[in-house]
């Protein structure tokens, strides 16, 4: 299972950016990918997740109403698209594949792909 994740960049606040994750269409149909974050001195964060059966997605309340999780298993792509940016949403962003049904468990993420950078800064 290779997840890759992209599409990271310089974004000022109150701009969009879209990040990507891309997989095979196997991996889609056979997990959720799930996106966390890590910010320079904080631990990592679990941010949103969608299931690969019912497409039943998470979000963590501090990206609720801004990030939407995305999935187009034709193009093998998981997305997140993330509006209304604000400085706390700078870290490196990675996704990672594991079991919907376990999401939110300590060592969630049976595999994982490299980070992309999003830094939100005027």
């Amino acid at each position: 299972v290779q997840l890759q994740a992209s599409g990271g960049g310089l974004v000022q606040p109150g701009g969009s950016l879209r990040v990507s994750c891309a997989a095979s269409r196997s991996t889609l149909d056979r997990y959720a990918i799930g996106w966390f974050r890590q910010a320079p001195g904080k631990e990592r964060e679990e941010i949103s997740c969608i299931s690969s059966v019912d497409g039943k997605t998470y979000y963590v309340d501090s990206v609720k109403g801004r990030f939407t999780i995305s999935s187009d298993p034709a193009k093998k792509m998981v997305y997140l698209q993330m509006n209304n940016l604000k400085f706390e949403d700078t870290a490196v962003y990675y996704c990672a594949a594991d079991s919907w049904s376990t999401w939110g468990d300590p060592g969630w993420g049976d595999y994982w792909g490299q980070g992309t950078l999003v830094t939100v800064s005027s």
